[in-house]
Protein backbone atom coordinates (compact mmCIF):
# COMPACT_ATOMS: atom_id res chain seq x y z
CA UNK A 1 0.00 0.00 0.00
CA UNK A 2 2.79 2.17 0.27
CA UNK A 3 4.18 2.02 -3.11
CA UNK A 4 0.62 2.19 -4.38
CA UNK A 5 0.24 5.57 -2.56
CA UNK A 6 3.76 6.69 -3.44
CA UNK A 7 2.50 6.00 -7.11
CA UNK A 8 -1.21 7.30 -7.10
CA UNK A 9 0.31 10.66 -5.63
CA UNK A 10 2.95 11.26 -8.33
CA UNK A 11 -0.31 10.82 -10.91
CA UNK A 12 -2.28 12.79 -8.88
CA UNK A 13 0.14 15.75 -8.92
CA UNK A 14 1.50 15.31 -12.52
CA UNK A 15 -2.07 14.84 -13.97
CA UNK A 16 -3.08 18.29 -11.89
CA UNK A 17 -0.19 19.80 -13.01
CA UNK A 18 -0.81 18.99 -17.03
CA UNK A 19 -4.10 19.84 -16.95
CA UNK A 20 -3.48 23.25 -15.46
CA UNK A 21 -0.96 23.87 -18.10
CA UNK A 22 -4.23 23.29 -20.40
CA UNK A 23 -7.14 24.81 -18.70
CA UNK A 24 -5.51 27.19 -15.36
CA UNK A 25 -8.47 27.26 -13.17
CA UNK A 26 -7.74 23.47 -12.85
CA UNK A 27 -5.22 24.61 -10.35
CA UNK A 28 -7.20 25.13 -7.86
CA UNK A 29 -7.44 21.28 -7.58
CA UNK A 30 -4.42 21.20 -5.40
CA UNK A 31 -6.13 23.15 -2.12
CA UNK A 32 -8.00 19.05 -2.39
CA UNK A 33 -5.24 17.09 -3.24
CA UNK A 34 -2.16 18.78 -1.70
CA UNK A 35 -3.37 18.31 2.01
CA UNK A 36 -3.78 14.55 0.88
CA UNK A 37 -0.77 14.38 -0.60
CA UNK A 38 1.30 16.10 2.38
CA UNK A 39 -0.92 14.17 4.70
CA UNK A 40 0.23 11.03 3.09
CA UNK A 41 4.21 12.24 2.88
CA UNK A 42 4.17 12.25 6.91
CA UNK A 43 1.86 8.96 7.31
CA UNK A 44 5.05 7.19 5.33
CA UNK A 45 7.61 8.49 7.94
CA UNK A 46 5.78 8.56 10.67
CA UNK A 47 6.89 6.01 13.52
CA UNK A 48 3.97 6.11 16.10
CA UNK A 49 1.21 4.16 14.18
CA UNK A 50 1.86 1.23 12.11
CA UNK A 51 -1.17 1.32 10.35
CA UNK A 52 -1.04 4.47 9.15
CA UNK A 53 2.34 3.90 7.93
CA UNK A 54 1.76 1.33 5.72
CA UNK A 55 -1.53 2.39 4.79
CA UNK A 56 -1.14 5.70 4.64
CA UNK A 57 -4.17 8.32 4.71
CA UNK A 58 -6.55 5.43 4.03
CA UNK A 59 -5.09 4.08 7.77
CA UNK A 60 -7.06 6.85 9.27
CA UNK A 61 -10.00 6.11 8.77
CA UNK A 62 -9.75 2.91 11.37
CA UNK A 63 -9.77 5.95 14.24
CA UNK A 64 -12.62 7.34 12.44
CA UNK A 65 -14.45 3.66 12.46
CA UNK A 66 -13.69 3.48 16.05
CA UNK A 67 -14.54 7.18 17.53
CA UNK A 68 -18.26 6.01 16.00
CA UNK A 69 -18.13 2.58 16.93
CA UNK A 70 -19.85 2.77 20.43
CA UNK A 71 -22.58 5.27 18.47
CA UNK A 72 -23.16 2.50 15.49
CA UNK A 73 -23.35 -0.32 17.77
CA UNK A 74 -25.98 1.55 20.75
CA UNK A 75 -28.44 2.88 17.61
CA UNK A 76 -28.22 -0.18 14.79
CA UNK A 77 -26.86 -3.46 16.93
CA UNK A 78 -27.96 -3.66 20.57
CA UNK A 79 -30.65 -4.89 20.78
CA UNK A 80 -33.40 -3.46 23.92
CA UNK A 81 -31.95 -5.73 26.86
CA UNK A 82 -28.18 -6.06 25.73
CA UNK A 83 -26.67 -2.54 26.27
CA UNK A 84 -23.85 -2.19 28.67
CA UNK A 85 -23.48 -0.53 31.54
CA UNK A 86 -27.65 0.37 31.22
CA UNK A 87 -30.07 -1.20 28.43
CA UNK A 88 -31.88 0.64 26.49
CA UNK A 89 -34.82 -0.90 27.83
CA UNK A 90 -33.71 0.58 31.43
CA UNK A 91 -32.48 3.79 29.65
CA UNK A 92 -36.21 4.19 27.65
CA UNK A 93 -37.88 3.75 31.07
CA UNK A 94 -36.13 6.80 32.59
CA UNK A 95 -36.71 9.33 29.48
CA UNK A 96 -40.20 8.51 29.50
CA UNK A 97 -40.73 9.02 33.30
CA UNK A 98 -38.21 12.12 33.10
CA UNK A 99 -40.69 13.74 30.10
CA UNK A 100 -43.61 12.44 31.80
CA UNK A 101 -44.37 9.92 28.59
CA UNK A 102 -46.26 7.05 28.35
CA UNK A 103 -43.68 4.27 29.74
CA UNK A 104 -45.85 1.33 29.68
CA UNK A 105 -44.91 -1.96 27.28
CA UNK A 106 -46.83 -3.58 24.50
CA UNK A 107 -47.06 -7.12 24.12
CA UNK A 108 -45.24 -8.66 27.28
CA UNK A 109 -42.11 -8.55 28.63
CA UNK A 110 -38.89 -9.04 26.41
CA UNK A 111 -36.76 -10.50 29.28
CA UNK A 112 -35.82 -14.37 29.37
CA UNK A 113 -37.62 -15.10 32.42
CA UNK A 114 -35.80 -19.00 32.60
CA UNK A 115 -32.13 -17.39 31.92
CA UNK A 116 -30.28 -17.36 35.08
CA UNK A 117 -30.25 -13.65 37.18
CA UNK A 118 -33.94 -13.89 36.18
CA UNK A 119 -35.64 -11.80 39.14
CA UNK A 120 -38.94 -11.55 39.94
CA UNK A 121 -41.81 -9.95 42.90
CA UNK A 122 -44.18 -12.43 44.63
CA UNK A 123 -47.52 -10.69 44.73
CA UNK A 124 -50.16 -11.17 46.48
CA UNK A 125 -53.84 -12.52 45.78
CA UNK A 126 -54.53 -9.47 48.64
CA UNK A 127 -52.98 -7.01 46.81
CA UNK A 128 -53.11 -3.12 47.87
CA UNK A 129 -54.70 -0.41 45.43
CA UNK A 130 -51.36 2.10 45.22
CA UNK A 131 -53.91 5.24 45.95
CA UNK A 132 -54.18 3.57 49.79
CA UNK A 133 -50.73 3.55 50.16
CA UNK A 134 -48.12 6.63 51.09
CA UNK A 135 -47.16 7.92 47.90
CA UNK A 136 -43.88 9.60 49.34
CA UNK A 137 -42.85 6.94 51.57
CA UNK A 138 -39.91 8.76 54.01
CA UNK A 139 -37.15 7.07 56.61
CA UNK A 140 -36.39 9.30 59.14
CA UNK A 141 -32.34 9.02 59.42
CA UNK A 142 -30.59 9.58 63.16
CA UNK A 143 -29.43 7.47 65.62
CA UNK A 144 -29.88 8.05 69.55
CA UNK A 145 -26.72 10.69 69.39
CA UNK A 146 -28.32 12.93 66.38
CA UNK A 147 -30.19 16.21 67.55
CA UNK A 148 -31.24 16.87 64.07
CA UNK A 149 -32.70 13.88 62.39
CA UNK A 150 -33.28 14.07 58.76
CA UNK A 151 -36.65 12.61 56.83
CA UNK A 152 -35.42 10.96 54.04
CA UNK A 153 -37.22 10.06 50.26
CA UNK A 154 -36.89 6.19 49.57
CA UNK A 155 -34.94 7.32 46.62
CA UNK A 156 -31.76 10.50 45.84
CA UNK A 157 -29.29 11.55 44.15
CA UNK A 158 -26.15 9.78 44.56
CA UNK A 159 -22.58 11.45 44.85
CA UNK A 160 -21.71 13.15 41.80
CA UNK A 161 -18.97 16.19 42.35
CA UNK A 162 -19.07 19.42 40.52
CA UNK A 163 -15.73 18.86 37.91
CA UNK A 164 -16.90 15.63 37.40
CA UNK A 165 -20.42 16.72 35.83
CA UNK A 166 -20.87 20.19 34.63
CA UNK A 167 -22.87 24.02 36.69
CA UNK A 168 -25.42 23.12 34.49
CA UNK A 169 -25.81 19.29 35.34
CA UNK A 170 -25.54 19.76 39.41
CA UNK A 171 -28.10 23.05 38.88
CA UNK A 172 -30.55 20.88 37.57
CA UNK A 173 -29.78 18.07 39.67
CA UNK A 174 -30.41 20.11 43.34
CA UNK A 175 -33.42 21.99 41.30
CA UNK A 176 -34.98 18.59 41.26
CA UNK A 177 -34.14 17.76 44.71
CA UNK A 178 -35.63 21.05 45.95
CA UNK A 179 -38.69 20.60 43.90
CA UNK A 180 -39.27 16.78 44.85
CA UNK A 181 -38.45 17.10 48.49
CA UNK A 182 -35.70 14.86 48.46
CA UNK A 183 -31.74 14.79 49.19
CA UNK A 184 -28.75 15.47 46.31
CA UNK A 185 -25.28 14.24 47.19
CA UNK A 186 -22.39 16.77 46.93
CA UNK A 187 -19.59 13.88 45.98
CA UNK A 188 -16.28 14.71 46.84
CA UNK A 189 -15.32 17.91 45.52
CA UNK A 190 -17.37 19.80 48.16
CA UNK A 191 -20.29 22.49 48.12
CA UNK A 192 -20.36 24.48 44.79
CA UNK A 193 -22.39 27.22 44.27
CA UNK A 194 -24.18 25.23 41.98
CA UNK A 195 -25.15 22.74 44.89
CA UNK A 196 -26.48 25.95 47.24
CA UNK A 197 -28.34 27.95 44.53
CA UNK A 198 -31.17 25.94 43.87
CA UNK A 199 -31.35 25.76 47.89
CA UNK A 200 -32.47 21.53 47.17
CA UNK A 201 -31.38 18.98 50.60
CA UNK A 202 -27.97 18.27 50.12
CA UNK A 203 -25.49 15.44 51.41
CA UNK A 204 -22.39 16.60 52.14
CA UNK A 205 -19.60 14.03 51.50
CA UNK A 206 -16.24 14.43 52.94
CA UNK A 207 -13.65 12.60 50.94
CA UNK A 208 -10.11 12.15 51.74
CA UNK A 209 -9.04 15.06 50.32
CA UNK A 210 -11.42 17.12 52.81
CA UNK A 211 -12.60 19.66 50.01
CA UNK A 212 -13.83 21.92 51.71
CA UNK A 213 -13.01 21.40 54.98
CA UNK A 214 -9.27 21.32 54.53
CA UNK A 215 -6.16 22.70 56.14
CA UNK A 216 -5.03 24.30 52.68
CA UNK A 217 -1.20 23.48 53.66
CA UNK A 218 -0.81 20.22 54.25
CA UNK A 219 -4.51 18.92 52.82
CA UNK A 220 -5.83 17.59 56.95
CA UNK A 221 -9.02 18.48 58.19
CA UNK A 222 -9.96 21.50 59.09
CA UNK A 223 -12.34 21.42 61.98
CA UNK A 224 -13.32 24.92 61.91
CA UNK A 225 -13.91 24.86 58.36
CA UNK A 226 -16.03 21.68 58.45
CA UNK A 227 -18.14 23.52 61.18
CA UNK A 228 -18.97 26.54 59.55
CA UNK A 229 -20.32 25.09 56.24
CA UNK A 230 -22.04 21.46 57.73
CA UNK A 231 -23.99 23.91 60.01
CA UNK A 232 -25.73 25.32 56.80
CA UNK A 233 -29.54 25.17 56.34
CA UNK A 234 -29.17 23.22 53.10
CA UNK A 235 -26.47 20.37 54.34
CA UNK A 236 -29.28 17.83 56.28
CA UNK A 237 -26.47 14.74 56.75
CA UNK A 238 -23.05 14.48 56.16
CA UNK A 239 -21.29 11.34 54.61
CA UNK A 240 -17.53 10.20 55.28
CA UNK A 241 -16.60 8.48 51.80
CA UNK A 242 -14.65 5.51 52.29
CA UNK A 243 -14.95 3.99 49.26
CA UNK A 244 -17.08 3.93 46.25
CA UNK A 245 -18.04 0.81 44.15
CA UNK A 246 -16.49 2.09 41.04
CA UNK A 247 -12.56 1.99 42.28
CA UNK A 248 -12.64 1.15 45.83
CA UNK A 249 -9.25 2.18 47.25
CA UNK A 250 -8.14 4.27 44.36
CA UNK A 251 -7.18 7.86 45.32
CA UNK A 252 -7.17 10.98 42.28
CA UNK A 253 -5.06 13.82 41.26
CA UNK A 254 -6.89 16.80 39.97
CA UNK A 255 -3.87 18.29 37.69
CA UNK A 256 -2.78 21.69 38.49
CA UNK A 257 -4.15 23.30 35.02
CA UNK A 258 -7.49 22.31 36.36
CA UNK A 259 -7.87 23.91 39.42
CA UNK A 260 -9.39 27.13 38.51
CA UNK A 261 -10.03 29.85 41.10
CA UNK A 262 -13.89 28.76 41.31
CA UNK A 263 -12.22 25.15 42.28
CA UNK A 264 -9.77 26.49 44.33
CA UNK A 265 -12.43 28.51 46.35
CA UNK A 266 -15.14 25.57 46.65
CA UNK A 267 -12.04 23.09 47.81
CA UNK A 268 -10.16 25.23 49.94
CA UNK A 269 -7.15 24.20 47.39
CA UNK A 270 -3.95 26.35 46.41
CA UNK A 271 -4.93 27.95 42.55
CA UNK A 272 -3.24 26.75 39.95
CA UNK A 273 -1.50 23.62 42.24
CA UNK A 274 -1.85 19.50 41.73
CA UNK A 275 -4.52 18.43 44.07
CA UNK A 276 -4.09 15.14 45.56
CA UNK A 277 -6.82 12.60 47.12
CA UNK A 278 -4.89 9.82 48.64
CA UNK A 279 -6.53 6.26 48.47
CA UNK A 280 -7.53 6.38 52.55
CA UNK A 281 -7.84 9.31 55.15
CA UNK A 282 -5.80 11.12 57.34
CA UNK A 283 -8.31 12.28 59.83
CA UNK A 284 -8.40 8.32 61.35
CA UNK A 285 -6.49 5.19 60.51
CA UNK A 286 -8.37 2.60 63.13
CA UNK A 287 -11.91 1.91 63.44
CA UNK A 288 -12.20 3.43 67.25
CA UNK A 289 -11.05 6.34 65.48
CA UNK A 290 -13.13 6.21 62.71
CA UNK A 291 -16.39 6.00 65.08
CA UNK A 292 -15.08 9.08 67.21
CA UNK A 293 -14.48 11.01 64.15
CA UNK A 294 -18.27 10.74 62.93
CA UNK A 295 -19.01 11.25 66.72
CA UNK A 296 -16.96 14.92 66.41
CA UNK A 297 -18.48 16.10 62.71
CA UNK A 298 -22.11 15.07 64.42
CA UNK A 299 -20.83 17.85 67.47
CA UNK A 300 -19.48 20.07 64.48
CA UNK A 301 -21.87 19.85 62.60
CA UNK A 302 -24.83 20.89 65.49
CA UNK A 303 -25.77 17.13 65.60
CA UNK A 304 -26.74 16.36 62.21
CA UNK A 305 -26.89 12.54 60.89
CA UNK A 306 -23.28 10.94 60.03
CA UNK A 307 -22.43 7.89 58.45
CA UNK A 308 -19.96 6.75 55.96
CA UNK A 309 -20.02 5.27 52.84
CA UNK A 310 -17.85 2.15 51.52
CA UNK A 311 -17.84 -0.46 48.72
CA UNK A 312 -17.21 -3.96 51.28
CA UNK A 313 -13.66 -5.18 50.51
CA UNK A 314 -12.43 -7.24 53.16
CA UNK A 315 -15.19 -8.46 55.80
CA UNK A 316 -13.06 -8.49 58.98
CA UNK A 317 -12.94 -4.37 58.34
CA UNK A 318 -16.52 -4.07 58.47
CA UNK A 319 -16.71 -6.58 61.41
CA UNK A 320 -13.98 -4.29 63.20
CA UNK A 321 -15.65 -0.87 62.84
CA UNK A 322 -18.88 -2.81 64.13
CA UNK A 323 -16.83 -4.32 67.05
CA UNK A 324 -15.39 0.10 67.79
CA UNK A 325 -19.37 0.94 67.40
CA UNK A 326 -20.46 -1.62 70.34
CA UNK A 327 -17.31 -1.19 72.68
CA UNK A 328 -17.65 2.51 72.53
CA UNK A 329 -21.19 2.61 72.39
CA UNK A 330 -21.24 5.33 69.68
CA UNK A 331 -23.55 4.72 66.35
CA UNK A 332 -23.25 6.06 63.06
CA UNK A 333 -26.47 7.09 61.73
CA UNK A 334 -26.16 5.52 58.77
CA UNK A 335 -24.51 3.59 56.26
CA UNK A 336 -24.02 3.78 52.20
CA UNK A 337 -23.22 0.58 50.75
CA UNK A 338 -21.79 1.32 47.22
CA UNK A 339 -21.50 -2.30 44.99
CA UNK A 340 -18.45 -2.87 43.14
CA UNK A 341 -20.81 -2.04 39.63
CA UNK A 342 -21.13 1.94 40.56
CA UNK A 343 -20.46 4.15 37.76
CA UNK A 344 -17.85 6.97 37.86
CA UNK A 345 -16.44 9.61 35.24
CA UNK A 346 -13.37 8.05 35.05
CA UNK A 347 -11.81 4.97 36.59
CA UNK A 348 -8.84 2.44 35.82
CA UNK A 349 -10.12 -0.26 34.05
CA UNK A 350 -9.08 -2.80 36.64
CA UNK A 351 -10.73 -1.08 39.37
CA UNK A 352 -13.72 -1.04 37.83
CA UNK A 353 -14.50 -4.28 36.39
CA UNK A 354 -12.18 -6.21 39.45
CA UNK A 355 -12.24 -4.40 42.67
CA UNK A 356 -15.24 -4.11 45.02
CA UNK A 357 -18.38 -6.69 46.00
CA UNK A 358 -21.12 -6.14 44.00
CA UNK A 359 -24.01 -4.34 45.95
CA UNK A 360 -26.40 -7.77 46.34
CA UNK A 361 -23.62 -9.46 48.27
CA UNK A 362 -22.50 -6.25 50.18
CA UNK A 363 -25.89 -4.67 51.13
CA UNK A 364 -26.99 -8.52 52.38
CA UNK A 365 -23.78 -8.63 54.44
CA UNK A 366 -23.81 -5.08 56.17
CA UNK A 367 -27.65 -6.64 56.77
CA UNK A 368 -26.73 -9.29 58.66
CA UNK A 369 -23.63 -7.73 60.31
CA UNK A 370 -25.29 -4.91 61.98
CA UNK A 371 -28.18 -6.86 62.65
CA UNK A 372 -25.71 -9.64 64.47
CA UNK A 373 -24.41 -6.80 66.76
CA UNK A 374 -28.12 -5.61 67.31
CA UNK A 375 -26.70 -2.09 65.67
CA UNK A 376 -29.38 -2.08 63.14
CA UNK A 377 -32.02 -0.36 65.05
CA UNK A 378 -30.17 2.78 65.05
CA UNK A 379 -28.28 2.65 61.95
CA UNK A 380 -30.10 3.03 58.41
CA UNK A 381 -28.61 1.78 55.31
CA UNK A 382 -28.57 3.74 51.82
CA UNK A 383 -27.71 1.55 48.84
CA UNK A 384 -26.22 2.72 45.92
CA UNK A 385 -24.94 1.04 42.57
CA UNK A 386 -26.67 0.82 39.58
CA UNK A 387 -30.23 1.78 40.96
CA UNK A 388 -32.63 3.18 38.39
CA UNK A 389 -36.25 2.04 38.02
CA UNK A 390 -38.83 0.99 40.82
CA UNK A 391 -37.95 -2.81 41.08
CA UNK A 392 -34.52 -1.68 41.82
CA UNK A 393 -35.94 -0.25 44.97
CA UNK A 394 -37.58 -2.67 45.82
CA UNK A 395 -34.49 -5.12 45.79
CA UNK A 396 -32.55 -3.29 47.87
CA UNK A 397 -34.98 -2.43 50.48
CA UNK A 398 -35.85 -6.64 50.72
CA UNK A 399 -31.99 -7.22 51.22
CA UNK A 400 -32.07 -4.38 53.75
CA UNK A 401 -32.11 -1.07 52.85
CA UNK A 402 -33.60 1.39 53.93
CA UNK A 403 -33.46 4.15 50.87
CA UNK A 404 -31.56 4.02 47.86
CA UNK A 405 -29.31 6.51 45.83
CA UNK A 406 -29.15 7.03 42.40
CA UNK A 407 -26.34 8.59 40.34
CA UNK A 408 -26.67 7.28 36.33
CA UNK A 409 -30.26 7.10 36.50
CA UNK A 410 -30.51 10.62 37.33
CA UNK A 411 -27.72 11.66 34.86
CA UNK A 412 -30.23 9.97 32.49
CA UNK A 413 -33.36 12.20 33.55
CA UNK A 414 -30.96 14.94 32.65
CA UNK A 415 -30.65 13.72 29.01
CA UNK A 416 -27.66 11.68 29.37
CA UNK A 417 -26.99 9.24 26.21
CA UNK A 418 -24.74 6.86 27.65
CA UNK A 419 -22.00 8.04 25.07
CA UNK A 420 -19.01 6.62 27.24
CA UNK A 421 -17.26 10.24 27.03
CA UNK A 422 -17.70 10.99 30.59
CA UNK A 423 -13.75 10.84 31.07
CA UNK A 424 -13.09 12.67 27.66
CA UNK A 425 -14.62 16.09 28.63
CA UNK A 426 -16.32 15.75 25.27
CA UNK A 427 -20.11 14.79 26.80
CA UNK A 428 -22.39 15.58 23.73
CA UNK A 429 -25.13 16.09 26.37
CA UNK A 430 -23.58 19.04 28.60
CA UNK A 431 -23.73 16.38 31.73
CA UNK A 432 -20.66 15.45 32.26
CA UNK A 433 -17.82 17.98 30.92
CA UNK A 434 -16.69 21.84 31.31
CA UNK A 435 -16.60 22.49 27.73
CA UNK A 436 -18.87 25.80 28.21
CA UNK A 437 -19.75 25.25 24.24
CA UNK A 438 -21.73 21.64 25.38
CA UNK A 439 -22.59 22.69 28.71
CA UNK A 440 -25.12 25.46 26.97
CA UNK A 441 -26.60 22.48 25.61
CA UNK A 442 -27.96 21.35 29.05
CA UNK A 443 -31.16 23.50 29.97
CA UNK A 444 -31.32 23.87 33.53
CA UNK A 445 -35.30 24.81 33.46
CA UNK A 446 -36.19 22.06 31.92
CA UNK A 447 -33.89 19.41 33.05
CA UNK A 448 -34.44 19.97 36.60
CA UNK A 449 -38.47 19.23 36.45
CA UNK A 450 -37.51 16.06 34.33
CA UNK A 451 -35.37 15.07 37.33
CA UNK A 452 -38.29 15.98 39.76
CA UNK A 453 -40.27 13.62 37.09
CA UNK A 454 -38.10 10.82 37.66
CA UNK A 455 -37.72 10.65 41.04
CA UNK A 456 -41.52 11.18 41.27
CA UNK A 457 -42.57 8.32 39.05
CA UNK A 458 -39.83 5.75 40.02
CA UNK A 459 -41.10 6.15 43.90
CA UNK A 460 -44.93 5.80 42.34
CA UNK A 461 -43.60 2.19 41.12
CA UNK A 462 -42.16 0.98 43.81
CA UNK A 463 -45.49 2.10 45.69
CA UNK A 464 -47.44 0.31 43.70
CA UNK A 465 -44.78 -2.98 43.56
CA UNK A 466 -45.06 -2.75 47.06
CA UNK A 467 -49.36 -2.98 47.06
CA UNK A 468 -48.84 -5.88 44.45
CA UNK A 469 -46.74 -7.48 47.37
CA UNK A 470 -49.89 -7.24 49.52
CA UNK A 471 -47.65 -4.50 52.20
CA UNK A 472 -48.09 -1.01 53.61
CA UNK A 473 -44.67 0.26 54.33
CA UNK A 474 -41.12 -0.20 52.86
CA UNK A 475 -40.22 -2.01 55.96
CA UNK A 476 -42.50 -4.97 55.95
CA UNK A 477 -40.44 -5.86 52.70
CA UNK A 478 -38.50 -9.10 53.26
CA UNK A 479 -35.64 -10.97 51.38
CA UNK A 480 -38.59 -13.76 51.46
CA UNK A 481 -40.48 -11.88 48.52
CA UNK A 482 -37.73 -11.13 45.84
CA UNK A 483 -36.76 -14.53 43.68
CA UNK A 484 -34.13 -15.47 41.45
CA UNK A 485 -32.85 -18.36 39.40
CA UNK A 486 -30.16 -19.45 39.77
CA UNK A 487 -30.48 -22.51 37.31
CA UNK A 488 -32.55 -23.88 34.20
CA UNK A 489 -34.82 -25.60 36.98
CA UNK A 490 -33.70 -24.14 40.48
CA UNK A 491 -35.34 -20.74 41.43
CA UNK A 492 -34.24 -19.56 45.14
CA UNK A 493 -35.83 -16.43 47.37
CA UNK A 494 -33.19 -13.72 48.11
CA UNK A 495 -34.19 -15.53 52.03
CA UNK A 496 -32.73 -18.49 50.97
CA UNK A 497 -29.72 -16.98 49.10
CA UNK A 498 -29.24 -15.13 52.07
CA UNK A 499 -30.22 -16.55 54.77
CA UNK A 500 -30.77 -13.76 57.88
CA UNK A 501 -29.26 -13.86 61.25
CA UNK A 502 -30.62 -13.28 64.73
CA UNK A 503 -30.48 -10.09 66.51
CA UNK A 504 -27.60 -10.15 68.52
CA UNK A 505 -25.86 -13.07 67.60
CA UNK A 506 -22.49 -11.88 67.00
CA UNK A 507 -22.15 -10.29 70.37
CA UNK A 508 -21.62 -13.86 71.92
CA UNK A 509 -20.40 -16.99 71.14
CA UNK A 510 -21.16 -19.76 69.17
CA UNK A 511 -21.35 -17.19 66.16
CA UNK A 512 -23.36 -18.25 63.24
CA UNK A 513 -20.81 -20.27 61.26
CA UNK A 514 -20.74 -18.30 58.21
CA UNK A 515 -19.16 -15.51 60.10
CA UNK A 516 -17.07 -17.23 62.75
CA UNK A 517 -14.13 -16.15 60.25
CA UNK A 518 -14.56 -12.45 60.12
CA UNK A 519 -15.44 -11.97 64.01
CA UNK A 520 -11.83 -14.26 64.38
CA UNK A 521 -9.85 -11.65 61.97
CA UNK A 522 -11.27 -8.68 63.25
CA UNK A 523 -10.67 -6.36 65.92
CA UNK A 524 -11.96 -3.11 67.45
CA UNK A 525 -8.02 -1.54 67.29
CA UNK A 526 -6.94 -1.95 63.64
CA UNK A 527 -8.64 -2.44 60.43
CA UNK A 528 -5.74 -5.07 60.00
CA UNK A 529 -6.87 -8.09 60.15
CA UNK A 530 -5.66 -10.24 63.42
CA UNK A 531 -2.95 -12.36 63.61
CA UNK A 532 -5.33 -15.58 64.09
CA UNK A 533 -4.25 -18.75 62.48
CA UNK A 534 -6.99 -19.81 59.57
CA UNK A 535 -7.85 -23.46 59.50
CA UNK A 536 -9.59 -25.29 56.87
CA UNK A 537 -12.18 -25.12 58.99
CA UNK A 538 -12.70 -21.93 59.22
CA UNK A 539 -12.83 -21.57 55.26
CA UNK A 540 -15.67 -24.53 55.11
CA UNK A 541 -17.31 -22.31 57.76
CA UNK A 542 -16.86 -19.13 55.99
CA UNK A 543 -18.11 -20.41 52.74
CA UNK A 544 -21.08 -22.25 54.32
CA UNK A 545 -24.59 -20.72 53.67
CA UNK A 546 -26.03 -22.77 56.38
CA UNK A 547 -26.59 -21.28 59.92
CA UNK A 548 -27.03 -25.03 61.84
CA UNK A 549 -25.87 -25.02 65.22
CA UNK A 550 -22.04 -24.39 65.72
CA UNK A 551 -19.44 -27.46 64.97
CA UNK A 552 -16.72 -27.80 67.09
CA UNK A 553 -13.16 -27.69 65.68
Amino acid sequence: MRKAFIAIAAFLVSATLMISLAWHPFFWAFIFIGPIVLLGIYDLYQPKHSIVRNYPVIGRLRYLAEDLRPKVYQYFVESDTNGKPFSRLNRSLIYQRAKKENDTIPFGTQLDVYENGYEWLSHSIAAISHHELDEDPRVLVGGPECAQPYSASIFNISAMSFGSLSQNAILALNGGAFIGNFAHNTGEGGISDYHAAPKGDLIWQIGTGYFGCRNPVDGTFDPEAFSIRAKGEQIKMIEIKLSQGAKPGHGGILPAKKVTPEIARIRLVKEGFDVISPPAHSAFSTPLELVAFAKKLRELSGGKPVGFKLCIGRKSEFFAICKAMVETGTYVDFITVDGGEGGTGASPQEFSNAVGMPLREGLAFVYDVLTGFDLKKHIKIISSGKVSSGFDLVKNIALGADLCNSARGMMFALGCIQALECNSNTCPTGVATQDPSLMKGLVVDDKKVRVFNYHRLTVASAVELLGAAGLRHTYQLTRAYINRRISTNTVQSYMETFPYIPEGSLLATPYPLRFELGMALSTAASFAPTDYRVTSIDYAHANSFSDNLHQSN
